[in-house]
């Protein structure tokens, strides 16, 4: 589908689903956006739903101004997958062992490793910008200065909600993996401190919503925020990419007949800041809850925990800012899928796989997602299909 225009205060709002599908919550927090003064534009992906501070699947363009709600806490949370020489045949009948080992080499939930991950003893870990990263540690905000030696821990661990590590199997049989992730409890600090900061500044008194407080060009709280930002956002990448080595080294011991080889990662943000050019206006775009899909781009669209997910390439569709819907996107709260459904429920809705049931997860059952195949309709103009992928095993956080 082409994307339908909502009449908003300073812009249109441009959304890739029907409006009148979108729960009075979230459309009341697009509507506060679009009365935001330094906005340019902003579109709505199809995974669209209420988000704390600000909606998530929304895309916000602004010119001398960033929300920091509007990104979220998890800073530079996003998507890794990469396709293996494996293939449905390679697999043994009984994937717990497998799970097992996956869940011994990455941490999850709050855990941590017990001393820093080196990525110099890790196979095909490319190591540039690393030492960079932690020397800049010291040029982050007080608020976090204290937190160094748990970031290094955390570094390389999968966290909680709905981050997952995924064994995926495509149409063809071939074996992929993936894994989501973002900058872990570093990032959540940093993004709360800066929002409290944001709250106190003057040009934010007379908002309609408080949760929109920005920072503005040329401005030390905004030079702050930029700094602080831009790291988390490295270090949730690493972080990723740290995952991934560990997921990788798992697949190659427990398959070492096979010798197994790996095609090049696919990463992509979902909670992130980017610096973008748009009809002569260099603009600071907000993508909460959606990638960035310029042409050619590769993509990753991942469903529930028993629906399987989608490798895309990006359109480069301009109208959107480039970009796409970031997962299937929920349809009931965390608090109500725990009222609605049960283990049962679970058991039977993540039938074939291998994955916790127990009631610690039934915030994640596929029946509190939209139906992913209906949300990838629906950015058919943003995004290409590249393959679908099924899981075979699921670890979540």
């Amino acid at each position: 589908m082409s994307y339908v225009e909502v009449p908003g205060a300073q812009v249109p709002i441009r959304m890739w689903t029907d409006p009148s599908s979108v729960e009075d919550g979230a459309m009341r927090q697009l509507q506060n956006v679009a009365t935001l003064p330094w906005i340019k534009g902003l579109a709505v992906m199809p995974d669209v739903h209420y988000g704390k501070g600000a909606t998530v699947g929304s895309v916000i363009a602004m010119q001398g101004a960033v929300c920091p709600a509007a990104v979220g806490v998890d800073i530079g949370c996003g998507m890794s997958a990469v396709r293996t020489s494996l293939t449905a045949n390679d697999l043994p009948g009984d994937l717990s062992r497998l799970r097992s080992k996956i869940e011994q080499a990455i941490p999850v939930g709050r855990g941590m490793h017990r001393e820093m991950v080196d990525p110099g003893r890790m196979h095909g870990f490319s190591t540039s910008g690393w030492d960079d990263l932690w020397s800049r540690f010291e040029g982050l905000s007080e608020a976090v200065k204290f937190r160094h030696e748990r970031a290094e821990k955390q570094m390389g661990t999968l966290g909680s909600g709905n981050h997952f590590v995924e064994f995926c199997l495509d149409e063809t049989g071939a074996v992929w993996l993936m894994l989501h992730s973002g900058s872990r409890n570093i990032g959540k600090e940093l993004a709360e401190y800066h929002i409290g900061q944001a709250q106190k500044l003057p040009h934010n008194q007379g908002l309609i919503d408080r949760d929109l407080a920005v920072f503005v060009a040329d401005t030390p709280q905004m030079a702050s925020y930029r700094n602080d930002l831009f790291w988390a956002q490295e270090y949730a990448k690493y972080n990723r990419a740290i995952m991934m080595a560990l997921f990788q080294d798992v697949i190659r011991r427990e398959f070492k007949k096979a010798k197994v080889s790996f095609d090049p990662v696919i990463s992509c943000h979902h909670n992130y800041v980017a610096e973008e050019r748009y009809e002569g206006m260099d603009l600071l775009v907000t993508r909460k809850g959606a990638i960035r899909a310029g042409s050619g781009e590769y993509g990753i669209i991942p469903g529930s925990m028993g629906t399987g997910s989608y490798i895309v390439k990006g359109l480069g569709n301009e109208s959107a800012f480039n970009s796409a819907s970031h997962g299937a996107g929920r349809r009931m709260s965390r608090s109500a899928a725990k009222r609605r459904f049960s283990t049962k429920d679970l058991e039977d809705q993540t039938r074939g796989v291998e994955c916790r049931k127990d009631s610690g997860v039934v915030d994640e059952i596929p029946g509190a997602y939209k139906p992913i195949e209906k949300v990838i309709d629906q950015q058919r103009d943003l995004v290409a299909v590249v393959a679908k992928l099924k899981q075979v095993i699921c670890v979540k956080g």
